[in-house]
């Protein structure tokens, strides 16, 4: 895809109207420095210098589409404490759409701390508690997601196997949208074993490939579209789930596209430098579903997301990019 045909793919993003669904998050970032070792254990002592947060989890593919689509909103469930509160803000801030994040008494806002110091993360800590939907939650969840349903292009799913996505809401969400245009794209969670149907991609890392396949992990030839165990794997599951698109991300390796079980696309890394991956499954599943809803073929979809991913991995933190960002990557690449 040259950049004059990307400038024009960039347009129709512009027109989407994206849900994204799944477990929202709190990413706190500490930044600090590091002049000694604490005196009472073999550690850092980290003197935190500032305080940054962003929107995490489900929340972070929501903020990555932001700069590209027209519409989106946020589907998920928060605590009812100031971790929340703070969510809320955030995106509220960045224009994202939260009428359909359910705040509840029962549950904890899921918050990520990264304690980081001279460009290198020293600890991660997470406040967390894994709680499934309860009926309420669910059929309000339903009703919003059906009510929705007419205006929406593409519905992203994303799962961190926190509680937000049960088998039985997917169910009642595939029903609602079978009879609809509407594009469905998946991030799964192998801790969270949901049998997908009636999707239109599906999109694995590596890690997450060999566990869903149930096959130990082993070295990918390269290129990865003639690797052998790339190809059972690939096989076993659209077996397992059945959909249109499978996109496996392989981290310095880039990504492959099945189509089918013999039809395996190898997309090379397009990234520079790799300063930090957090974050760019997220953003490689953004733009892969805004392509797909825009009416691009799955493997120029793909390649339009792997150029998106190699921005963000290139940068410290979950980040995002703009469109000038991506269409620069392009550019680099031809």
């Amino acid at each position: 895809m040259d950049e004059s045909r990307l400038g024009n793919t960039l347009k129709e993003f512009a027109d989407k109207k994206i849900l994204v669904i799944g477990d929202v998050m709190l990413d706190r970032f500490l930044w600090g420095n590091v002049s000694r070792i604490s005196p009472e254990a073999p550690v850092p002592v980290v003197e935190i210098e500032r305080e940054e947060l962003y929107p995490g989890g489900a929340a972070n593919v929501a903020r990555n589409l932001q700069p590209f689509a027209k519409s989106v909103s946020v589907m998920g469930i928060t605590g009812n404490d100031r971790e929340g509160e703070q969510l809320i803000e955030i995106l509220t801030q960045r224009g994202l759409n939260t009428e359909c994040i359910q705040n509840s008494e029962s549950n904890i806002t899921t918050v990520k701390t990264r304690v980081v110091a001279r460009h290198q993360q020293v600890v991660r800590i997470d406040h967390e508690r894994h709680s499934a939907l309860s009926d309420a939650q669910e059929e309000q969840a339903v009703r919003q997601i059906t009510e929705r349903l007419p205006e929406l292009d593409a519905i992203i799913i994303q799962d961190y196997g926190k509680g937000f996505i049960t088998q039985r809401l997917i169910d009642r969400i595939s029903k609602a949208a079978s009879s609809s245009q509407t594009v469905i794209t998946v991030d799964p969670n192998p801790n969270n074993p949901i049998i997908w149907r009636g999707v239109t991609a599906i999109k694995p890392n590596r890690n997450e490939a060999f566990n869903f396949a149930k096959t130990a992990e082993a070295t990918i030839c390269n290129p990865p579209s003639e690797d052998n165990t790339l190809r059972r794997i690939a096989q076993s599951l659209f077996d397992l789930w059945e959909t249109k698109h499978l996109l496996i991300t392989l981290g310095e390796q880039g990504m492959v596209l099945c189509e089918n079980e013999s039809n395996i696309i190898h997309i090379p890394s397009r990234a520079q430098e790799v300063f930090d991956v957090s974050g760019a499954g997220d953003t490689a599943i953004a733009i892969f579903t805004l392509a797909l809803a825009s009416g691009l073929e799955a493997v120029e979809a793909a390649e339009i997301s792997n150029w998106a991913s190699a921005v963000v991995i290139g940068k410290f933190g979950t980040a995002t990019l703009e469109p000038e960002e991506l269409l620069s990557a392009a550019s680099d690449c031809q």
